[in-house]
């Protein structure tokens, strides 16, 4: 039988060119996959690096040639693959079995004409990767990835046939073996094909992983990658914490600035050739030196252009895609090394998803990158190296510096892990996921901060970052419906102030977002105060310190505080493009202000910050405007260079109507003038003199938002931070005087056409006073997300019953 290329069965080698996506029978998913896209997409620009693939056919002629087959069957049939040290023994003795046997030699003689082939087309000798491709490997519902093994660096006919038996031996691999046991897979009807490539010289360039999703959330409209210097290795292995990007693919195709979000990584080793083979292996690894550390590993228009190969790719496959990538130093050029279906967000497909939560807090004692969304708990089983694996029992936490794949068999039984080193994309990163269980990677300090038996709570529900808090904390898990919802008379939209989260939200029920909150971004991505940014250098040591630790990559303390404000902002506008999504200007008040590392030296100490130097006040005046100025600079990238049209701006604590036309004008010559590429300004209506003026106030503004706590706080004359119980029995948005001003808002939007929604606290603590709201006309409620389906519920049945 022959494949659509002409490619008989019993082939021996198959050059990548000729070989397609339906050839993983013949030559597992990896290789097959490579022939596709240099066949299929060179036209596109596209470019991966050719070479040749042995075939499953050869594999079983080798194994037969040397009666292999009953020996490793019946070795693996009498096997218990959850009794580790049993595993370790039998694929130990396996594979000195393949190892000790001849290659057939009519395969040898093939390989050694397509390796001298290879060799002629690049005029000299070559440095080739010899990778494995299981037959059963990268199937959309099953992930083999990293199973067996790679070498790379190899040179010379010999080195490549000793390396091609080692592929072939490690379909054994303890790790291998137990996850084709707990997937389904027989063993005698998985084959392996090694695939010879050339090396692409990104040891002196950069290399990394990405996917056309996000991993954690499964939002599909961007592209996330992650990129270290050198061979890509030490990214997926999870031995170094790389740089991190998402790339927004509508505004990719539309030619705008695409990339959303960066994330600086430590990058503090690379792997490089070794040439000289001083260390008896072909690659090493060397330190960062620091300059490259403090620097993205990748360009804008690197990270762009990778974005585009994958979203070809993903078009071309029709489906989410996991791909490796590199960089070669020498030529300059980005090459894909390899592209596999994504197979555990695109696999879920449920509109019910659970939502983990904490219900208690207690002392952080590591932290770092959150993979999946859960909670786990239990006691530290701290792991030094793969010969203690047994150690770890069922609801452990596995604490190590790094895990690789021989890891798998027991980090099924963890109720979460944590790692020194790793990325997102690492393979620790990758099972976890697969697993369901939850791991905090690339923490740094996890070994040294966290002891045997100290008994820890790891969470990864609260965004990027993930935590581990010392002893067990009680967990909330709710099922939370994602898909339609009834139609209701009133916009349910979100208050979101994390853009971490902002992928997940986003697949919640609703009509974009009420209010996108400035001082979460400031506080978390940035942590400075404006001035102290400004002022650099000028500043005492200590701050100079803080200002440069956290600015490294970017051109200037300024243009890191301005690229974070926007990345944090356009990672929400995208999440919810093209709803629109209403982002509210800063609005700490100066104690909140002065908590800001700097704060103190630049911000007043007020008896009452709440009814202080605030909002609209704030920005016009002289001390704040550079400050402002960044902030305005932010917003206008985010809208006009990225594209992301859908953002409004909100201005709070706007007092009396001289601040509001001030206000307006000071927008407008900071390039965000009210109407110019339908920008619309929303005032937040939460002063009493906002409601009572309404009508004059809606001439500077495109249309009101609520802020329900404070203009509770100035009707009745409460201090809402007041930890008076007697006080706080008396704040209540419902009361009859707050309902009037409310009315008297909604009333005076109405009548001129204009916008009017709420962004309060009261309709997400209140559901009764969300349906008073929407039966007094307002346009719209904007609820925090986890009260979001539960109030929606109830105004489709308020519907209901009036209809």
């Amino acid at each position: 039988m022959a494949t659509t290329q002409g490619v008989s069965e019993t082939a021996l080698v198959i050059p990548f060119e000729k070989l397609r996506m339906d050839d993983v029978e013949i030559v597992g998913g990896k290789n097959s996959s490579l022939g596709e896209m240099i066949s299929q997409l060179a036209e596109t620009g596209v470019r991966v690096p050719g070479g040749f693939a042995t075939t499953a056919h050869a594999f079983r002629e080798f194994l037969k040639a040397s009666n292999l087959v009953e020996r490793i069957n019946a070795k693996l049939d009498a096997l218990n693959v959850d009794d580790v040290r049993a595993l370790t023994q039998a694929g130990a003795e396996i594979r000195q079995w393949v190892m000790d046997a001849p290659l057939p030699a009519d395969l040898e003689k093939e390989i050694r004409e397509y390796y001298a082939a290879m060799m002629a087309q690049s005029g000299g000798e070559i440095s080739v990767a010899v990778r494995s491709s299981a037959t059963a490997e990268d199937l959309p519902d099953a992930s083999f990835a990293g199973q067996q093994e790679t070498f790379l660096n190899v040179n010379g006919i010999e080195d490549v046939l000793e390396k091609i038996k080692e592929v072939f031996a490690s379909l054994y691999n303890d790790r291998a073996i137990s996850y084709r046991v707990h997937k389904g897979f027989a063993h005698a009807d998985v084959a392996l094909s090694a695939g010879i490539q050339r090396m692409v010289r990104s040891d002196v360039g950069a290399a990394g992983v990405m996917f056309t999703l996000d991993t954690e959330s499964g939002f599909d409209q961007v592209v996330f990658i992650t990129s270290s210097y050198g061979l890509g290795e030490t990214v997926v292995q999870g031995a170094v914490n790389p740089d991190e990007f998402y790339v927004f693919k509508p505004k990719l195709e539309e030619g705008k600035y695409p990339i959303i979000r960066r994330q600086i990584g430590s990058k503090l080793i690379k792997m490089e050739f070794d040439l000289h083979k001083e260390s008896g292996k072909s690659v090493r690894t060397v330190d960062v030196p620091a300059e490259l550390r403090n620097r993205y590993s990748l360009t804008d228009d690197d990270v762009i252009q990778l974005a585009k190969y994958a979203m070809i790719i993903e078009k071309h496959y029709g489906r989410p895609m996991d791909i490796e990538w590199g960089k070669d130093g020498n030529d300059g050029k980005l090459y894909i090394l390899q592209a596999r279906p994504e197979t555990v967000n695109s696999q879920k497909g449920s509109d019910v998803q659970l939502r983990y939560k904490l219900k208690g807090n207690s002392a952080i004692l590591s932290s770092g990158r959150a993979i999946g969304q859960k909670i786990g708990a239990g006691s530290v089983r701290v792991i030094n190296d793969a010969s203690e694996m047994d150690r770890v029992q069922n609801g452990d936490i596995l604490v190590t510096d790094m895990t690789d794949p021989n890891w798998e068999p027991v980090m099924k039984r963890a109720a979460a892990i944590v790692t020194n080193r790793g990325g997102r994309t690492c393979h620790a990163a990758i099972i976890a996921r697969e697993l369901g269980i939850p791991a905090v990677v690339g923490c740094g300090d996890a070994t040294d901060k966290l002891s045997e038996g100290m008994l820890v709570t790891v969470s990864c529900s609260e965004g990027d970052t993930g935590y581990i808090y010392e002893g067990l904390l009680e967990t909330e898990v709710t099922e939370v419906k994602r898909g339609t919802l009834p139609e209701i008379p009133v916009k349910i939209m979100m208050n979101v102030g994390n853009p971490q989260l902002a992928f997940e939200f986003c697949q919640l029920p609703n009509k974009g977002v009420g209010l996108a909150r400035l001082e979460f971004i400031i506080n978390n991505a940035i942590g400075i105060h404006p001035k102290a940014i400004l002022d650099y250098p000028n500043v005492d040591p200590d701050l100079k310190k803080a200002v440069e630790s956290v600015a490294r990559g970017h051109a200037s303390p300024v243009a890191f505080f301005v690229d974070k404000l926007a990345e944090g902002v356009a990672t929400i506008a995208a999440a919810f493009y093209p709803k629109p999504v209403i982002v509210r200007m800063s609005d700490f008040k100066s104690n909140e202000y002065r908590k800001l590392i700097g704060g103190s030296r630049y911000e007043p100490e007020e008896e009452n910050p709440m009814l202080g130097f605030r909002g609209a006040a704030r920005y016009i005046s002289e001390e704040f405007a550079e400050c402002f100025e960044m902030e305005c600079l932010a917003l206008k990238r985010v809208r006009e260079q990225m594209g992301l049209d859908n953002v409004q701006i909100m201005i709070p604590f706007v007092r009396t109507l001289n601040q509001a036309a001030r206000v307006v004008d000071l927008l407008a010559r900071n390039g965000l003038k009210r109407g110019e590429n339908g920008l619309k300004l929303i005032m937040m209506c939460e002063v009493p003199s906002n409601a009572v003026l309404a009508d004059q106030f809606l001439e500077y503004f495109d249309g009101f938002s609520v802020g329900s706590n404070d203009l509770t706080q100035l009707t009745l004359g409460l201090d809402r931070d007041s930890g008076l119980e007697l006080l706080a029995a008396d704040f209540d948005e419902r009361d009859p005087a707050v309902r009037a001003l409310l009315s008297k808002a909604i009333e005076a939007c109405k009548a001129k056409g204009k916008y009017v929604g709420i962004c309060g606290q009261g309709p997400s603590d209140h559901p009764d006073f969300a349906l008073w709201l929407a039966g007094e006309g307002i346009e719209s409620i904007s609820l925090n997300p986890d009260t979001v389906v539960d109030t929606w519920q109830k105004l489709a049945d308020r519907a209901a019953k009036k209809q």
